[in-house]
């Protein structure tokens, strides 16, 4: 049997045990797909992967914590030697910094007294650690016919959303950690986008929308299901598809 008649699409999703990335990881088992479930704790990797096989979705769980550019590396040999290529990439994980509190409480994110080491460790996570797990897993998505790279981002990484004095974020607290993390992920996944357009990988940033998850100390009013549904449609792209997009629910995200 030719390649293209066996292939079976693998995604991996980091940060995938809980939120988005786990509602992410039932959609896409649920399409088919071999969904490996990126998780910093091993434990609850597995459970995780468990619960999406007792539903019949083929999961694994794979230890990955993205600030361990050893464990990122591990985990592309583990693809590798299990299934030989990657379809698509989830850059999912991510934090805050804060912690679990809504984001109008957020006050250790403001600019002017803002510590130091709690925006390195943002961004550690929130754009380091993208380039890390990306980096790692681009040569088995090199081997797939039609790979996608897909970045969480967030509408507060939309700097035309945030500085209109009377848009949705005027009224939150001004973010010096998570929000310029996000924006730098934006642009990240513009040079990903750029570099790989000769490749046939479409890479794109997701805005999934204010939904409800531990980070926001559950305050948002989208399920993670609905947050998850453009993460999917992003990530089954067809090769016509865009690349080098912000995109949320309703469509083009500004920059």
């Amino acid at each position: 049997m030719s390649e293209q008649v066996t292939h079976q699409k693998i995604a991996l999703i980091t940060g995938a045990n809980k939120g988005i990335g786990r509602a992410a990881a039932e959609h896409l088992a649920a399409l088919g797909m071999t969904v490996l479930i990126g998780a910093r704790d091993p434990r609850r990797g597995e459970e995780a992967a468990a619960a999406l096989r007792a539903a019949g979705g083929d999961a694994h769980a794979v230890t990955l914590d993205v600030t361990d550019q050893a464990t990122a590396r591990t985990a592309a040999k583990q693809v590798e030697e299990r299934f030989g290529h990657l379809d698509v990439l989830i850059n999912n994980a991510g934090i805050t910094g804060s912690g679990q509190v809504s984001p109008e409480d957020a006050y250790d994110q403001i600019p002017s007294s803002v510590d130091l080491d709690m925006v390195r460790a943002v961004f550690e996570t929130n754009v380091f650690g993208v380039i890390a797990v990306t980096n790692a897993m681009l040569p088995l998505l090199r081997r797939s016919p039609a790979p996608r790279i897909v970045n969480v981002s967030s509408h507060a990484a939309s700097l035309t959303i945030t500085s209109d004095p009377d848009g949705p974020f005027a009224t939150l607290l001004p973010s010096a950690a998570y929000t310029p993390s996000k924006t730098a992920l934006n642009a990240l996944t513009v040079q990903y986008a750029n570099e790989l357009r000769k490749d046939g990988i479409l890479v794109n940033a997701v805005g999934p929308g204010y939904v409800d998850t531990e980070s926001n100390n559950h305050s948002g009013h989208l399920t993670p299901a609905q947050g998850a549904a453009v993460v999917v449609r992003l990530a089954t792209l067809g090769a016509d598809g865009p690349t080098a997009g912000f995109f949320g629910e309703d469509g083009s995200v500004p920059w």
